[in-house]
């Protein structure tokens, strides 16, 4: 694979070209290095990603039962700027930087996909959250809330159906 041709076809057909930059934490330099290496291995399989270069540092630390831990940066080249911003939702890395195209233009349906991941992302850690502190009555109430929500995008989009 010619890196440099795939990169240019890609950004021309909507692809970012960015940087990743991850940390993990392990019990052994080993593990550390191991789960690095599985972690690329995931990325590089994701749907949207054409290729994903990694260099893991090496593992410091594992002073006094303390864990060891490292960081990756992950050279990655997406299909599109909705996969990445996918990719940054789920991993979480501390860092990011777009290196090509210098500029992001996005179609109003991938706006409304982009934002409609990032809402239900958001949705799942309050609802992991609120389930590990809130009181039965607050989940009771939750749940509601939830029923309620669930009838609104039905009816929402029975109109949207009514006016197509």
């Amino acid at each position: 694979m010619d890196v440099k041709k795939v990169t240019e076809k890609t950004i021309k057909e909507g692809g970012v070209q960015a940087m990743l930059y991850f940390d993990l934490h392990a019990a052994s330099k080993e593990a550390a290095q191991q789960l690095g290496t599985g972690f690329v291995n995931h990325l590089i399989k994701t749907p949207g990603v054409i290729y994903a270069l990694a260099e893991i540092d090496e593992p410091i630390g594992g002073e006094e039962g303390k864990n060891y831990s490292t960081s990756i940066a992950v050279k990655i080249l997406t299909k599109d700027f909705l996969t990445l911003a996918s990719l940054c939702l789920t991993h979480s890395p501390f860092n990011v930087e777009i290196l090509k195209p210098d500029g992001i233009r996005l179609p109003l349906n991938e706006v409304h996909e982009l934002l409609g991941i990032m809402a239900a992302a958001t949705a799942e850690y309050k609802k992991y959250i609120i389930s590990k502190i809130a009181k039965p009555e607050e989940l009771e109430e939750m749940q509601r809330q939830l029923k309620i929500r669930a009838e609104l995008g039905k009816k929402i989009l029975e109109k949207k159906k009514g006016e197509e």
